[in-house]
């Protein structure tokens, strides 16, 4: 696993199990908010969006996190590995709701400088309406651009944790989940 995409709605914990791979696989992390947003939380125009992006995943390994349907072209036929975070909704909507309390009029790690957390309940409604709304163009677009990756579904909190513990680099430098580095052999 040298270049990950981690998809899933929002709260759900693409930004930490994205920090945690990072960490562990010495990788560079590209949250998409980060290039995305603007300060006074202003949209990017989409060609320079997709320039500083093209640029994030010039190099041979990342780790990208946010949906963003409208770069799977640029990530998902480069990736190796697409990484699928399913989380209940409350569950999700209870920890953008954390965020706001945690973090509120200051910036997140995994957000643009000039973007203070705030609460937004058209934020609010987008994860209430992901599986209905966003879901299914992420899963076209995974099937558009993104068939030849390794796509790992992780169901819940402990599927994350026992993923990220089965996480390790080889000898080679090539992270590898201890199941495929019993399978590989000797």
């Amino acid at each position: 696993m040298r270049r990950i995409v981690i998809l899933g709605c929002s709260g759900g914990g693409k930004s930490t199990l994205a920090r945690a791979l990072g960490a562990r696989l010495g990788l560079p992390v590209v949250h998409l908010d980060v290039l995305f947003w603007q300060p006074g939380w202003k949209e990017s125009e989409r060609a320079p969006f997709r320039a500083r992006l093209a640029d994030a995943l010039a190099g041979d390994g990342w780790i990208t996190d946010g949906n963003f349907a409208n770069t799977f072209d640029l990530r998902l036929p480069r990736a190796d590995t697409i990484i699928w975070i399913e989380q209940p909704r409350l569950l999700c909507v209870a920890r953008a709701l954390l965020r706001v309390a945690r973090y509120y009029g200051r910036n997140r790690p995994d957000l643009a400088p000039g973007c203070p957390e705030r609460l937004d309940l058209a934020f609010l409604r987008y994860i209430w309406r992901f599986r209905r709304d966003t879901e299914p163009k992420v899963w076209a677009g995974i099937a558009a651009h993104g068939g030849h990756a390794r796509l790992v579904r992780l169901a819940g909190n402990r599927a994350i944790a026992a993923f990220l513990a089965s996480v390790a680099p080889d000898t080679d430098g090539v992270a590898q989940t201890a199941a495929s580095q019993r399978s590989a052999g000797p």
